[in-house]
This record gives structure tokens, C-alpha cells and sequence, in this order.
């Protein structure tokens, strides 16, 4: 396993980070025993470096990560988030303190504002006698050693964010067709601010075989995902990715990539840029998701089954192109269900004069339907 530090904290942390989004579960509860055995076989791979959160695996992942890293607290980082905006830093407190009694831990290495945006923070999160204030007496406490954020707010916003000099660290989303966040990455790392990456096989997007993905790089290369994880660990900028495994196979697949002493060559990495940046051309061509078009009078999220089509088409991921085309046709709103597949397209022609690229919609929505269908 390699191991990089996280900005300027003094923690060491491998490159590859436990996320305990996907503990293994049973009717909604985790499966202990299975639980405790993957994430020890992590551990014992080298994995250092834990990430929770208080509402994961149905807020049962926090007591769990706690009952594995008993007896090896002094060699695991661990890192959970505080999901509260207000503007109370006493109801702040009151849910890091019954993160500490879920761990049964008598500090937190890195804690992070879960979800933090720029609005928040401005408006209650950075107000006096707030959670900043409290969450910098915790740390004064030494109950919080260091604190950071998970963000999905505009790269703009993150990078004020970062500006704050609050934070030791932030955990963003990064992978190989999302690549909008290598700017804050980049600066964070300019900064002394540890870069942790979550889906960096994009949410399992890339974990479904993809020849389109595999022909970018001549390598020897097992899986797709095994691409994607050494895409993200070759930026320079990243400290640590986190990946959420539930198995222990998927453990073992993934500390053997990340042991890997490059993860990809400079050639090999500008190969696959080139690549992305002629595959993401071709995909504008169709559509590039503004969104014009909406909404649908029957109920069509249309640039959500076009960026569907683009996947299935042009980076050659079928399966989660059909799952995905699956769930649109799931979609509920208020308790009802609401399609919003292109099987719901009633032709009715409304969306294509609002289209900027004059796409005919009716008639690429047959097409999503008759090969995702």
C-alpha cells in the first residue's frame, strides 16, 4: 500500500480510503459479522484511513466502524461528518458528541462538515456562536484533531470555501468522466489542503465492463474499474480516494491497484485525456444537457435519458446506461408513481423548437427507448 499526506495535517493516510457508505446489509440493518470482516481485511492490506458519516447504512456504519477499529485506534485514521447547517453550534455539538459514542472514541481525526455549500456557510454555519465556533473549540478540546468538508457546491464556491482557512481538507467528487474538480483540487493541494476523492468509479458507474474505456489505454488493465481507480490515483493532487467496498474481494482488487508504485504513466494518462476530451466532443454533439427542452408535459426527463444514451453509445457502458434507463422509469413524485423514461414520450413535439442544437427529440428518445428499453 502507498501512503501520501493529507495536506499539512501530519497525517499519513493511504492512497485508497475505506468509504463505509456500502457496509454489506441484511433488511436494512448491517451485517456484522460480514461488516467487520471486510473492513479488517482492509486494515490488514494497509488501508489506514476510514470515512463514515452519521447517516450511512442506515446510521448504523459509524457503531460499526468503531467496533472494527477497536483495539487498532492508534494506527487508523478515521473520518466522519456532521450533517447540521444551522445556525446552533450547541445542536452541532450534540451530534459530534454521539458520533464519539458511536465509535466509542475519545477523538475524531478529521471531522467534516457533511454537504457544507457556500449559502450555508455565509448564512448559518460561519455566524457567531455557530457550528464553526464550536466545531474550532472541539478541536481546541483535541476531541477534533483536524476539520473538514464534503462539498458538491460549484468549483467557485468550493475554492471560498477552501479560502476560509478553516479547513484541513476537502472530500469532493472526482473520476474519470467527472472531471470539473480538478481546478479545486489542484489549488487545495497549492494550498497544503488534503484532496479526498469520493466515486472515483463514479458511484458504480465503472464498475460495469465498458470496451470503449478499456481500448483508451494499451496497458494491461483487468476491469474498468481497475482504470478508473489508477485515473484517479495518478492526479498528483489527490491524497486519498475513497471507495466503498462490501466485499472482501473487492478489497483485495483494490489495494493491489493502489499498491501499485504508478498508477499510470504521464503518457498513459495523457492518452486517456485525449481520449475523454474527443469521446465528451462527440457526446456535445448530441446533447449537451442545458436542459432547454424542459420540462416535459409528460413527465420526460429528457436529458436525463439522452446522457444515458451517450453513455450506452459512446463509452460503451450498457449495463449502467439500461439500470439507469430502468430507474427513470421508476421516478415517483409526492407518492405517485411518475415515468420518466422515454416510454413515457407522448410525441407531442413541444420540446424541440426550445432546443439550441435543433435535436429531434421524438425521435432520439425512440432510439433510448428501443436500445435501453
Amino acid at each position: 500500500m502507498r501512503y501520501k499526506n493529507l495536506g499539512r495535517t501530519g497525517l499519513k493516510v493511504s492512497v485508497l480510503g475505506f468509504g463505509s457508505m456500502r457496509l454489506p446489509m441484511i433488511d436494512g440493518q448491517v451485517d456484522v459479522g460480514k461488516a467487520l470482516e471486510v473492513l479488517n481485511k482492509a486494515f490488514d492490506s494497509g488501508i489506514n484511513f476510514v470515512d463514515t458519516a452519521v447517516g450511512y447504512c442506515n446510521q448504523q456504519s459509524e457503531t460499526t466502524v468503531g467496533k472494527a477499529v477497536k483495539g487498532r485506534r492508534g494506527e487508523i485514521v478515521i473520518s466522519t461528518k456532521n450533517p447540521y447547517k444551522g445556525p446552533s453550534g450547541q445542536e452541532w455539538r450534540a451530534i459530534l458528541d454521539q458520533s464519539l459514542n458511536r465509535l466509542g472514541v475519545d477523538y475524531i481525526d478529521l471531522y467534516n462538515f457533511h454537504g457544507l455549500t457556500l449559502e450555508q456557510y455565509q448564512n448559518w454555519v460561519g455566524l457567531p456562536r455557530s457550528p464553526i465556533e464550536e466545531a474550532l473549540k472541539a478541536k481546541d478540546e483535541g476531541v477534533v484533531r483536524y476539520l473538514g468538508l464534503s462539498c458538491h457546491d460549484k468549483p467557485v464556491n468550493m475554492i471560498k470555501l477552501l479560502d476560509t482557512g478553516i479547513f484541513s481538507s476537502i472530500i469532493l467528487q472526482y473520476n474519470i468522466l467527472d472531471r470539473v474538480n480538478e481546478g479545486v483540487m489542484e489549488y487545495a493541494n497549492s494550498k497544503g489542503i488534503g484532496v479526498v476523492v469520493m466515486g472515483p468509479v463514479g458511484g458504480g458507474r465503472l464498475a460495469a465492463p465498458s470496451d470503449a474505456m478499456m481500448r483508451m489505454i494499451q496497458s494491461k488493465v483487468s476491469s474498468t474499474a481497475e482504470l478508473a481507480l489508477r485515473f484517479v490515483l495518478s492526479n498528483p493532487s489527490v491524497s486519498s480516494a475513497l471507495s466503498g467496498m462490501s466485499t472482501v474481494k473487492m478489497v483485495e482488487e483494490n489495494a493491489a491497484t493502489a499498491s501499485l508504485a504508478e498508477p499510470l504513466s504521464k503518457e498513459e494518462r495523457e492518452k486517456i485525456s485525449a481520449a475523454l476530451e474527443e469521446k465528451k466532443r462527440l457526446a456535445d454533439l448530441f446533447c449537451t444537457g442545458c436542459g432547454y427542452c424542459m420540462p416535459c408535459p409528460n413527465g420526460v426527463d429528457i436529458p436525463a435519458n439522452f446522457e444515458l444514451m451517450n453513455y450506452y453509445r459512446i463509452y460503451g457502458l450498457a449495463e449502467y446506461a439500461r439500470e439507469g434507463y430502468k430507474r427513470l422509469g421508476e421516478r415517483e413524485k409526492d407518492g405517485k408513481k411518475v415515468p420518466a423514461w422515454a416510454g413515457a414520450c407522448k410525441e407531442c413535439g413541444e420540446c424541440e423548437p426550445r432546443c439550441p442544437r435543433k435535436i429531434e427529440i421524438r425521435a432520439q428518445l425512440k432510439s433510448v427507448r428501443k436500445e435501453l428499453g
